[in-house]
């Protein structure tokens, strides 16, 4: 019997990668004979560069950026097998995991860094890039990267404004004097599942603000900054963000990958899928695992697990869920989708032990859920 091992993610605890073998752990217990493939997956958000770099084959890019704060880091890029395509994780230079909580502060947060590593992809040569934008501390509108790319915001006076969410207001035209004509040759495709507007209820301040440091009384205040910057790039552009879909995405970064450099939206989960070849690779499967840190309602929209469970059920392939914590209510719902479900969290083993013990308790999960499959 063949299993394809393919969970996203933990997040907090365990890699995709990790992930795949604590379940293939579980399933050698169980039985030695049955052969496993690991093929971890990403739905666009952080773990993507890994899991495509994994898939491929290729190998990673060090290099130094500023993180959100303007540190100095090192950071990663990954090439993909064919040598050609680049991918960039807006978390890993602009993450917001790389700051600690009482560090997060939205109004000089910056997405320099993201554009340092595109900046140093383009030196190497690359021309052909998956830019992956979750997980970010900045909301920004993506004019830090835009920054690192060479585009210059003026005042009326034909001042650089300051690094700050305060000089997106004083923002009056943009110069585009020492732009990096190199991306006019590019290719960027967006892995993004989020399609929110810049501005407004819905907006990138609105929606994820608060999880970045916003403040509830600060709200109307970054948002009407943004609203600002987006008048000035549909005026000298002639491209409207204020309400298209997507340019809300991971600060206001998916409105700056659109309008300055001609980026393309595509479902995370289906990007990657793509790129790894992942439907030929499954095909003599006898069942899939899958899995990620806590799944509920929200997976059927677009998360990893169903893209994986897409792809198995047009080939006829059941597929197992393995995730570490799913309420009851939500097992009642995802039940209708997966050939089985198993909640690491239980009855004996609590949030916080799965947390400390994650990939043990994982292990423990997909022998007991591989044996009741086999029996």
């Amino acid at each position: 019997m063949k299993v394809v091992i393919s969970p996203d993610s933990f997040k907090g605890t365990l890699t995709a990668l990790e992930a795949a073998q604590a379940i293939e752990r579980g399933i050698k217990q169980a039985n030695t004979a049955i052969e496993t493939l690991l093929l971890p997956v990403a739905d666009g958000g952080e773990g993507t560069m890994e899991a495509l770099v994994l898939a491929t084959n290729g190998h990673n890019v060090k290099t130094t950026v500023l993180d959100p704060l303007g540190r100095e880091i090192e950071a990663s890029f990954g090439v993909l097998g064919n040598e050609s395509t680049c991918v960039i994780e807006m978390a890993s230079a602009s993450g917001i995991t790389l700051l600690h909580n009482n560090e997060r502060n939205p109004r000089i947060a910056s997405s320099f860094g993201t554009g340092q590593l595109i900046q140093t992809a383009l030196d190497q040569g690359y021309r052909d890039f998956i830019i992956c934008i979750g997980g970010s501390a900045t909301n920004d509108a993506g004019v830090g990267m835009l920054r690192a790319l060479g585009l210059r915001l003026l005042d009326e006076y034909g001042q650089d404004v300051q690094m700050a969410i305060d000089g997106l207001y004083d923002v009056n035209r943009l110069d585009f004097t020492n732009w990096d004509t190199r991306l006019k040759d590019s290719t960027i495709a967006i892995a993004c599942d989020v399609n929110n507007p810049l501005v407004g209820e819905n907006g990138a301040t609105a929606v994820f603000g608060p999880q970045k440091g916003v403040k509830a009384d600060e709200v109307h205040y970054f948002d009407q900054a943004l609203t600002h910057w987006a008048n000035v790039v549909e005026r000298q552009l002639g491209i409207r963000l204020h309400d298209y879909k997507g340019a809300g995405a991971a600060g206001g970064m998916g409105g700056a990958l659109i309008a300055f450099l001609q980026g393309k939206f595509h479902q995370g989960i289906e990007l990657v899928l793509n790129v790894m070849n992942y439907r030929e690779k499954i095909q003599d499967a006898q069942v899939i695992i899958t899995g990620e840190g806590k799944s509920d309602r929200q997976t059927l929209h677009g998360k990893a697990p169903m893209g994986v469970l897409d792809c198995a059920n047009n080939l006829g392939i059941p597929t197992i869920l393995i995730s570490g914590n799913i309420d009851d209510q939500d097992k009642l719902i995802l039940g209708q989708y997966f050939h089985d479900i198993a909640s690491v969290v239980n009855d004996s083993i609590s949030v916080d032990m799965a947390m400390r013990e994650a990939s043990k308790y994982l292990s423990q999960r997909a022998y007991e859920t591989i044996k009741r499959f086999i029996d």
